[in-house]
């Protein structure tokens, strides 16, 4: 339960600080003293959406702490779960800082906003009037129905079925279409592939093939000069060789008389010999030069070819193309496994499918089971809440498919009225109606579900007189079973708490704050007289406050 609440810097509240008991205690306050802030504070910590506007000074961070008692292994699990410090009391916190930044903490240890948003869920059930209107929302009364017939987890189970089911058929959809294309693709891709293949492409083949060309397109006059090199080098009476020869013949006999001489000789020994065989590689290719108009066809041919897939492609190498061909392989062999892969999938999703089915029906025949015993227990709450005659029914129609619920639609019918029809409760109900009706739900699932602690945001709204008081009363035995909290503006409600709590303003410097405050005995006697004749208390309020009081206890 809650055991203590502090407030920092959020909307009206500069610093607040209360202690709240167990049991039924109520808040009251002038209509625009904070009752609303106090709540908007609370909802914060428990991880609802942050805004810089909450701050009351804009320069300043927000803070909003809570300490709650724990007192149920599920909720122990949920800091084995999520790695978390287990301690009792556990402290949550919300901080807004002025740059809007938000940061939440779980005994002091950081933590997302929405992991502060589950935990809370676990520790605080709040009604506010918004939820009242999700009354007439099948969603809202479909988990009515699961909650009562403690379903929760089933439901839960199936849902992540359902999407994995979702997902199965996303997927299966999303590969039916590429196949669609693909195939519409494949005979192209089969085309390119072959085209490629059959060229017999090679790496380094294009630079051979250019240089290759460009001697033949010049064969005779590289011949030429292959050939008068050869003659410059070769061993007639003017050419190099001979008269090194004579060179090599001189030194060779100068050799020994001198070192230097010795050097000399070998050096130009070295020389003739290199000489002797670049000569004859000349030679070699002066003969290897032969001009062939065929073999010149050929080769433009098969550059033709390769220049024509290059521009094709868009490419600028054979190497290029190597790797595109690989990549179409890779393509059309994808292409062939889509059939494969839709089979599995295909497979899998009937799978699924029969387990979706399987988990809805075993769901919907649970819930049908409770719908008879939701009607009695709804309508004996509501002839406690003053309305005797009133009827209600759980109507439902059983889907074609499963959905994300399961294969159910379920819609509360109501009149008030004896006799009268029963009509879908978003038509029936009027105001008043719908809290009174909302209170008997929480009644109802609170004997299943229980929540450490329910606080009611002014459940009262459309009640007066005796029901107002059987409003209190079944309030404060939803006590008996959990922290009870009710923001309420009825001295009938008021007065049934076992502690009272007031919101109220002040100005200093035109400066506006929110307090709130315990009240002790005598206070509550002037709080509840107020509620029922204004700010000019009388004697006869103060009596019947009193008397409130004292019956009360």
């Amino acid at each position: 339960m809650l055991l203590h609440l502090s407030v920092q810097n959020y909307a009206l509240i500069r610093q607040l600080e209360i202690d709240f008991a167990g049991g039924f205690s109520v808040i009251t306050g002038e209509t625009g003293a904070g009752k609303s802030i106090l709540l908007g504070a609370l909802n914060l910590m428990l991880g609802k959406r942050a805004d810089t506007q909450v701050l009351f000074d804009k320069s300043k961070k927000c803070i909003v702490e809570g300490t709650f008692s724990l007192d149920n292994d599920s909720q122990k699990e949920f800091f084995d779960k999520n790695q978390l410090d287990y301690e009792n009391p556990a402290i949550l916190r919300r901080e807004i800082q002025a740059n809007g930044k938000s940061r939440a903490f779980i005994n002091d240890t950081p933590v997302n906003a929405n992991l502060l948003k589950i935990l809370g869920e676990n520790l605080i059930d709040i009604h506010s009037q918004h939820q009242t209107l999700a009354l007439n929302d099948p969603a809202f009364q479909l988990n009515v129905i699961d909650s009562f017939g403690g379903l929760a987890e089933t439901t839960s189970k199936y849902r992540f079925k359902f999407r994995e089911y979702q997902d199965l058929k996303n997927t299966l959809d999303r590969l039916r279409d590429e196949e669609k294309k693909s195939l519409d693709e494949k005979d192209y891709f089969t085309f390119l592939f072959r085209e490629l293949e059959e060229c017999k492409l090679t790496a380094g083949e294009q630079s051979q093939l250019e240089s290759e060309l460009e001697i033949l397109d010049h064969a005779e006059e590289i011949k030429a000069r292959l050939f008068h090199s050869a003659q410059l080098l070769g061993n007639d009476d003017s050419g190099i060789l001979t008269q090194l020869s004579e060179v090599r013949t001189d030194f060779n006999q100068l050799a020994d008389f001198s070192g230097e001489y010795s050097e000399i000789s070998g050096r130009i020994e070295s020389g003739f010999i290199e000489l002797n065989d670049l000569c004859k590689l000349i030679e070699k290719l002066s003969e290897s030069v032969v001009y062939s108009p065929e073999r010149v066809n050929e080769i433009k041919s098969r550059l033709d070819l390769i220049y024509h897939l290059e521009n094709k492609h868009r490419l600028n190498t054979v190497e290029d193309l190597l790797l595109k061909k690989e990549e179409i392989g890779k393509r059309l062999t994808s292409i062939e496994s889509l059939a494969d892969e839709i089979t599995k999938t295909t497979e899998s999703v009937s799978k699924c499918e029969a387990g979706v089915i399987s988990l809805a029906e075993k769901i919907s025949a649970n819930r049908k089971k409770h719908f008879h015993e939701i009607g009695e227990k709804m309508e004996t709450a509501l002839a406690e809440l003053g309305m005797p005659d009133a009827r209600f029914e759980v109507r439902h129609q059983q889907l074609d498919s499963p959905g994300k619920d399961g294969s159910d639609a379920i819609a509360f019918y109501f009149n008030a009225n004896k006799g009268g029809e029963l009509m879908d409760l978003s038509a029936a109900a009027s105001g008043g109606e719908l809290s009174r009706l909302m209170l008997a739900v929480k009644s109802l699932i609170s004997k299943k579900n229980l929540l450490p602690t329910m606080i009611f945001d002014e459940i009262d709204i459309g009640v007066s007189g005796k029901i107002a008081d059987k409003v209190g009363n079944l309030l404060k035995e939803l006590s008996g079973r959990a922290q009870v909290v009710a923001i309420t503006h009825l001295p009938q409600i008021a007065g049934k708490g076992e502690a009272h709590y007031y919101v109220y303003k002040d100005s200093d410097n035109d400066i506006t704050r929110t307090h709130i405050r315990l009240l002790e005995q005598e206070e509550r006697v002037v709080e509840i007289a107020k509620l029922m004749s204004g700010e000019e208390v009388t004697d006869a309020s103060m009596e019947t406050a009193r008397h409130l009081l004292n019956h009360v206890r």
